[in-house]
C-alpha cells in the first residue's frame, strides 16, 4: 500500500478535496463565498470548492508536520500582501478558516489533540492516516501502469523512425559501393587500352 510520499501532492490534495466532499462534518459555512483566506490576498477565492481543497491540504500538513497548531498553518498559508509603492510585507493566513477546518477534521475522525512534549496540536488519526494512504495508493497504481505500458510504445515509435534513416544508410553504402567497382572497372579498361596502344610502338 502507498503512502502520501509516493504521489503528486497536487494530485493528492485534488483527489482527496473530491472524496471529503462525501464526509458529512466537513461543510463549507455560509460565509465561505464571499470571505477571503487572508490578509494578502485581494479577493476571495475563485473555486466554489476551495473550501474541501483547503481542508485536504490542512489534512495532509497536519499528517506530515503533526502534531500542528492554528498558528503554524497560519504562516504555512499566509503570503505577501501588495502594498503599491511600499515594500511587500508577509502576513499570516486566515485563522478562523484553518481553526474552523480543523475542528470540522475533529469531527470526522481524521485528526485529534495530543501533547507530544513541548509540542502540542492537532495529529492524524488512524482513520485519517488510511483515507490519505487510499488516495495516495490508487494514484500510485494509476502513475506505475501506464508507464509499463508505453515502454513498449516508445521503443516500436523508436524503431520506426530509426528504419527509414537505416534504409538510407544502406542505399548509400550499397551506391557507393557500386561507384567503387565502376570507377575500379573504368581504370583497369583505361590501362589495358593504353597499354594496348604502347605495344606496337614498342615493337618498332
Amino acid at each position: 500500500m502507498g503512502t502520501i510520499y509516493d504521489c503528486d501532492p497536487a494530485e493528492l490534495i485534488e483527489k482527496a478535496s473530491g472524496e471529503l466532499k462525501k464526509v458529512e462534518a466537513v461543510k463549507a459555512p455560509t460565509w465561505a463565498v464571499f470571505v477571503k483566506t487572508g490578509v494578502h490576498k485581494e479577493r476571495p477565492p475563485f473555486r466554489n470548492d476551495w473550501w474541501h481543497t483547503r481542508t485536504a491540504s490542512v489534512l495532509r500538513q497536519v499528517y506530515i508536520k503533526g502534531p500542528i497548531g492554528v498558528s503554524k498553518l497560519r504562516n504555512k498559508y499566509g503570503g505577501k500582501k501588495n502594498r503599491g509603492v511600499k515594500k511587500s510585507h508577509f502576513y499570516k493566513g486566515s485563522g478562523s478558516i484553518i481553526r474552523k477546518i480543523l475542528q470540522q477534521l475533529e469531527k470526522a475522525g481524521f485528526v485529534k489533540k495530543e501533547d507530544s512534549g513541548v509540542h502540542k496540536g492537532k495529529v492524524i488519526t488512524k482513520e485519517g492516516k488510511q483515507f490519505l494512504d487510499s488516495i495516495a495508493s490508487t494514484i500510485s497504481i494509476q502513475i506505475q501502469t501506464p508507464k509499463k505500458e508505453a515502454k513498449p510504445a516508445k521503443e516500436k515509435a523508436a524503431k520506426e523512425e530509426t528504419k527509414p534513416i537505416k534504409e538510407k544508410q544502406e542505399k548509400k553504402k550499397e551506391i557507393s559501393q557500386k561507384t567503387k567497382i565502376e570507377i575500379k572497372e573504368k581504370t583497369i579498361k583505361e590501362t589495358k587500352e593504353e597499354e594496348a596502344k604502347t605495344e606496337p610502338e614498342k615493337k618498332q
